[in-house]
Order: C-alpha cells, then structure tokens, then sequence
C-alpha cells in the first residue's frame, strides 16, 4: 500500500463545491480542506462544512478543516469602470476621505489609516507587487504618488509596504464574528492572517475559547506569516501557535522574492523544532488554474518544500476556481511521494546531544528510534490528544506511523501531521483488549501481515492524557 507522508489542503471554491467533486478530491488524496473566509457569508462557510463532512464520510475517510481569516483589509477601493490601466511616470492619488468611485486619477481605500502610516520616498506595491508607486507627500487623507511599474488595477487589490510597516490588527471585527462561526461548525484549525506578535494569536485562542465553551472544543491555530514585521518575531509567534503558514505571496511582497526561499526553509526548520506543523503555501501549482500540467518549476517547489519537511502544501485558486482541481490535486499527490522516496532518515543524528524531561515524549522518540533500526512495518501510537503522534511526526523516518485515537476531533487535527495516518479506535478500557484491537485494526487495513513487526505505545492506565508510558515490539502471528 503507497502512503504518502506530506499532506495536502486543498481550498474550496466554486470549482470544487459540487459533493461528488468534492468526494473525488478527498478520494485523490486532499487531508485538509481550506475555507477562505475572505469570500461567502457565514451561512455559506456552514453549509460547506457540512458538504465537507458529509463528502469525507462518504470517501470513507475524515479530513480536517481550517478556516482562513480575512485578516485586516489593506486594498484600494472600487473603480467606475472596475479597473484602470496606470502608466509609469503618471501621477496617482490614494484617498482616504473619497466616496465616489475611483478613476485615473485617484482611488478611495478600504484601510484609512494608510495617510497617517507613510511618508515621501516610502514605496507601495498594489496587487501583490505587481504596480509599483512611490510616495510623493501626503495631503491630509490624500497620499500623492508617481507610477514606478505599471499595469492595470482593479477593484479592492491589495497594498503592501515595501518593507512592512502597516500597523492594521490582525483580527477584525468581521474576524470575530468568522471565528464564531467557525466554532459553530467545529472548524479544525484556524488560521491568522497578517499576525504581527504573539499577542495576536493569544487573543486568536481566547476568541476561539470562548466562542467554543459549551462543546469544549479546541481548534488548532495557525498563524500566516505574511508580514515582515513577523519575521524577527518570528520565535514568539510559533510558541504561541500550533504551527505555521509560509504565506508566501504577501510576505514576497514586503520582503522581495529573492529573501523567501531562504525564510521558507528557516520557517519549515523551527516548527520542526519547536513541535509545529508548518503549511507552504501560494502559487505551488498556480499554471493548473488553466493548464492541466505542471510546469517543471513547480514540480520542483513542490518537492522542494517536501524535501525541506513540511508537513503539507497547499492549493489555494487551484482548486477554488481553476479548471483541472482533480488532476491539480493527483499530480501534487505524485511528486509529494516522488520527493519522498529521495529522502533519508537522520534519526540517529536528530537525537544527538538530546534529553527528554517528559516520559511520554523519550517513549514516542525510543519507539521511533527502535521502529527505525528493527525495520519495522508500522509504529502505532495509541493517543488521546494526538500529542505523542505530533512529537514522532516531526523526525523523518520510512516507518509510517498510525495514530489510534478514541477522539474524531483528535482524528481530525492530526490529519494535517506528516507521515501520521489517524485512525478511530474504539475506547478500550482494558490494555490488553485495546492493544489486540489495534493489531486486528492494522491487519483489516492490509497494514501488517504474519510475521511482521511494529512498535507500539500506550499509557496506563488507558484513556488518560499525557500518560504514555509504554512501548512494545510486538510480531503479528
């Protein structure tokens, strides 16, 4: 049986909202599927929640979903004639106080405060860097600006600040109504746009707390890193998520192309260290919106982020509106496993020099270690938060690793970890019944056959969190 180790989230749109499309994309390998808050009402983004569910039931396997929120809006605003075409060299006027429609000459914008936050000889990139403008003076609400790049502007594109620098709040008004809504539907994960501090995502977590107190449910959060100002706060941001999003269109655009790779390899490094997952994310497949092939530069990103370890790659228009998000999603599924099969295991080296101060965690590192020099087929972990998965998924290693759990809301969280395969266990309270249970589960699941060996860990006793305690080598009669 192929499995592969890197997972996928892949974002619903109008292409892929159909039930049976929605089924094939699960079926073709999707684990995680994204829903952009920035789009729908919030009755939309609760009826595709069921549509997910209802989709992943009928593939016969559970994917989590992670809710995206908008984040601040720092666009322009709406144009008479939809767009404009700006030349270099012309004048042009970013408007705070305009309520008309926007034309040659000016625009109004959705982020006010943009006159009191620049100053002359500051640069502006509208449209993901694609226009490029200098700042001239700033006139009360006005800012005055020269074309430098030119090219058509359209209604609502978005403005970065050469270098970062714009001080709008991560979590809006809007954000926190989403994220009621989000916890209405049980999202997964959530993910922050635009975080600056830990801060940010602290108030993320308090929101989703209280906004999920009566199902005591727990998402996952994860926090975009889009702007410069997140980088050298970058350590702070991570501990105070469950991981990382390299958002790389808006943070190429604060930063500069050039400085990206190096910080996605940076980001993917430090959430493996810290115990993170990590999401790469923008533009990997971005020639199948209209092409059903890849070009070979991004055959190459995509393994490249594989190589680099990141728990999972993301589809984002791809398969919101493109035209091939099945065969998007099965090419993608292929070179995950193509750059895989490239990799070598560095467990002896990863545990150099290491100590463990908890005993659930030196047990997931001994059953990696020993599953690894045994040759073993499968290492089980027997989880009720997913923790002990979550700490054997960030070492690369051939051995897969399936995560039993008595939890769907544990399932599904772990689906976006690498190289985890979640399963749902019945909650045994008896060790010996559980761990038969599990053997009878890899065998129905064509995982283990006679006479092969994996590694296994639990806690006694059972079913309580944070108590694993245990590691086996068993051989399967």
């Amino acid at each position: 049986m192929t499995r592969r180790a890197t997972k996928i989230v892949a974002t619903l749109g109008p292409a892929s909202s159909d039930p049976a499309m929605l089924e094939d994309l699960i079926r073709a390998g999707v684990d995680v599927v994204r829903l952009n808050f920035s789009h729908g009402t919030a009755q939309d983004h609760i009826d595709r929640a069921r549509l997910v569910r209802e989709a992943a039931q009928r593939a016969g396997r559970e994917v989590a979903i992670m809710a995206d929120l908008q984040g601040p809006k720092i666009r322009v605003g709406k144009f008479a004639q939809g767009k404009v075409f700006l030349e270099h060299g012309q004048k042009f006027i970013l408007d705070a106080a305009r309520t008309e429609l926007g034309d040659i000459d000016a625009v109004g914008l959705d982020y006010k405060a943009l006159p009191d936050e620049v100053k002359a000889g500051d640069v502006l990139l509208l449209n993901d860097g694609l226009i490029v403008i200098t700042v001239d003076a700033v006139q009360g609400q006005q800012v005055h600006t020269t074309v430098k790049l030119g090219g058509e502007l359209s209604n609502n594109k978005g403005i970065n600040k050469q270098g970062g620098g714009l001080t709008a709040p991560a979590l809006t008004a809007k954000d926190m109504d989403d994220i009621r809504t989000a916890m209405a539907f049980q999202a997964d994960y959530v993910a922050v746009s635009f975080p600056k501090n830990a801060t940010d995502m602290e108030m993320a977590r308090q929101l989703c707390t209280v906004a999920a107190a009566q199902s005591n449910h727990k998402p996952g959060l994860i926090a975009k890193i889009e702007r410069a100002e997140a980088i050298p706060k970058l350590l702070e941001i991570l501990l105070a998520s469950d991981g990382i999003m390299v958002a790389r269109g808006d943070l190429a655009v604060e930063v500069g192309n050039a400085a990206v790779p190096a910080l996605q390899k940076r980001m993917i490094k430090l959430a493996r260290e810290y115990d993170k997952v990590v999401i790469t994310a923008t533009q990997m497949m971005e020639s199948m919106i209209t092409n059903p092939v890849p070009t070979r530069a991004e055959v190459s990103d995509v393994a490249n982020a594989v190589l680099d370890g990141t728990d999972a790659v993301m589809l984002s228009a791809e398969t919101a509106a493109g035209k091939y998000p099945l065969e998007t999603v099965k090419e993608m599924a292929q070179i995950c496993l193509a750059a895989e099969s490239g990799e070598g295991a560095k467990l002896d080296t990863d545990f150099i020099g290491k100590t463990f101060g908890r005993i659930d965690q030196a047990i997931a590192m001994g059953a990696l270690f020993t599953a690894h020099h045994m040759g073993a087929k499968a290492i089980v972990a027997m989880t009720d938060s997913g923790s002990t998965a979550l700490w054997m998924s960030r070492h690369l290693i051939a051995v897969p690793i399936y995560a039993l759990t008595p939890r769907v809301a544990s399932q599904r969280k772990m689906t976006l970890y690498r190289n985890v395969r979640p399963l749902l266990m019945v909650n045994v309270a008896d060790r010996d019944d559980a761990l038969r249970d599990a053997e009878q589960q890899l065998k129905d699941l064509g995982i283990v056959s006679s006479g092969d060996v994996y590694a296994i860990t639990c806690g006694e006793p059972m079913g309580a969190p944070g108590g694993t305690n245990m590691l086996k080598i068993c051989s399967v009669a």
